[in-house]
Parts: structure tokens; C-alpha cells; sequence
């Protein structure tokens, strides 16, 4: 069995089914993809996977995009390591719930403001020829648009919209976590990681405004928990090559 994981900075997707692989345990080639210098629109990488997009996984020649199907995929496939599910109906259901509400309502809100911050910079130190070539690279037109939008900037009224379905987001899981000590129940699940990997680890450091320590001590006092578990540790651990004048920003790119 040989696993290979391609990734960039251990921030937001990669760090999402990176922390799943060291919690079950799983030995996996590192493959470092350079964001930064568009490695990820690179031949080589496209090979790989055709939206240029990480992470990706190689299990044995059978490639998995996209972070929710890959953290499935690795209970699926290696049902003898320690679970990310519930494994009961019922707490899929509420775990699956979780992931779709991270997937569909928080990810691209916190990642807007990532790229405001963080990758309208980098867009608008490259010469304008240089950056349409690079565009012309990049394989989802979606994709190709965010960037061009993060070159002029993200107006108010999309940040401000953005920020509030963070709130909401924010006070929602205080409130899950009133009833439960993690997201879809009693036991740790990958709606914890992929809760974790957006929004727990950037949410006071991009909006300290939201004095988050009186606003959700509940989700302070998980996300505390969820950065101690060694797994987590392991992942958090893996080197970051971001430019340190933009490490607070990183990892929303892709």
C-alpha cells in the first residue's frame, strides 16, 4: 500500500485531510505543491489532477480530489484505523450535516478574506503580462475569476456579507457545542477537522473585532482541544513555506 499526498501549507484544505491521515495513522509520501509559484497550474501537477487544485491523494494509482471525498475515501478504504465516524446511521447523518454546512457556508466566506488579505498582495506584485500568462493556466474558470477579483479586491458589501456568515457560523457552533462536547456528537469526527481546519485555527486572527473568547468560549475551549491531539500536532507541524509578512493570511489558497 503506498499513499502519496500532495499538499501546500498544513492551513485550511490541506491541513483538512492531512490531520486524517495521521490520526488513523496512515504512512504517507509528503508532497510539497508551491502555491505560491503556481505549481499547482504546473504540467506536472495538472497531470495529476486536471483543476489544479490540492490537496490530492495517490492510493496505489487511484487518485481522490477534493477534501470531503478524500477524508471518506480513507475511512472507506481502511476501515481497520481508528474511525472519523460515527460509524451509526445516525451520527454519519449529524457528521455529514456538519461537513456540508463547513463545505457550503463557511469555507469560501473565511477563504474570501484570505484572499483579500493575503493573495490580493502576491496578485498585484506580478506584471500585468506575467499575470495573464498565468491565468491562462489555470484550469477552472471559477478559479481564474477569484484571482482576477483578489487583484482588484473584494468590494465592502461582499467582505461584509462574508464576515456575517462567519458570526453566524461561529454562534452555531457555540451552540452544538453547549449540547455536545464535539461537533456531530460524543466522539471526534471529521466535521471537527474540517471545522477546525477553516475557521478555528484563522478565525481570531482575521477578526479580532468578534472578540471570540467571550463571544464562544465553548468553541475556544474545543478548538484547544482539538489542536492538543498529537495527530493534530503532527499535521500543524508540517513545514510552511508562506512568506512570514503573509503567514497570518495563508492557506485559503488553491
Amino acid at each position: 500500500m503506498t499513499l502519496k499526498y500532495y499538499h501546500a501549507e498544513p492551513l485550511a484544505n490541506s491541513l483538512k485531510s492531512m490531520a486524517p491521515l495521521f490520526e488513523k495513522g496512515l504512512p504517507f509520501e509528503s508532497i510539497y505543491v508551491n502555491l505560491h509559484k503556481f505549481e499547482q497550474h504546473s504540467e506536472w501537477f495538472t497531470a495529476i489532477n486536471p483543476e489544479g487544485q490540492v490537496p490530492v491523494l495517490d492510493h496505489d494509482g487511484t487518485i481522490i480530489t477534493h477534501t470531503t471525498v478524500i477524508n471518506e475515501y480513507l475511512e472507506d478504504a481502511f476501515p481497520d484505523a481508528p474511525p472519523l465516524r460515527p460509524n451509526t446511521p445516525e451520527g454519519n447523518a449529524r457528521m455529514r450535516y456538519w461537513n456540508k454546512f463547513v463545505d457550503e457556508h463557511v469555507m469560501n466566506h473565511v477563504s474570501m478574506h484570505g484572499w483579500h488579505r493575503m493573495v490580493g498582495i502576491i496578485a498585484r506584485k506580478i506584471d500585468s503580462g506575467e499575470f495573464e500568462q498565468l491565468m491562462a493556466r489555470i484550469p477552472l474558470p471559477d478559479q481564474r475569476k477569484k484571482w482576477m477579483v483578489a487583484r482588484s479586491g473584494f468590494s465592502e458589501e461582499q467582505l461584509a456579507n462574508a464576515t456575517e456568515k462567519i458570526e453566524y457560523a461561529v454562534d452555531k457552533v457555540e451552540a452544538q457545542l453547549a449540547k455536545t462536547p464535539w461537533l456531530a456528537g460524543e466522539t471526534y469526527t471529521l466535521a471537527d477537522i474540517n471545522f477546525y481546519s477553516h475557521c478555528g485555527m484563522m478565525v481570531e486572527r482575521m477578526f479580532p473585532e468578534m472578540a471570540i473568547a467571550t463571544r464562544a468560549p465553548r468553541l475556544v475551549e474545543w478548538r484547544d482541544r482539538v489542536t492538543a491531539r498529537p495527530a493534530m500536532r503532527q499535521a500543524l507541524d508540517m513545514p510552511d513555506h508562506t512568506e512570514p509578512g503573509l503567514r497570518t493570511w495563508s492557506g485559503h489558497v488553491r
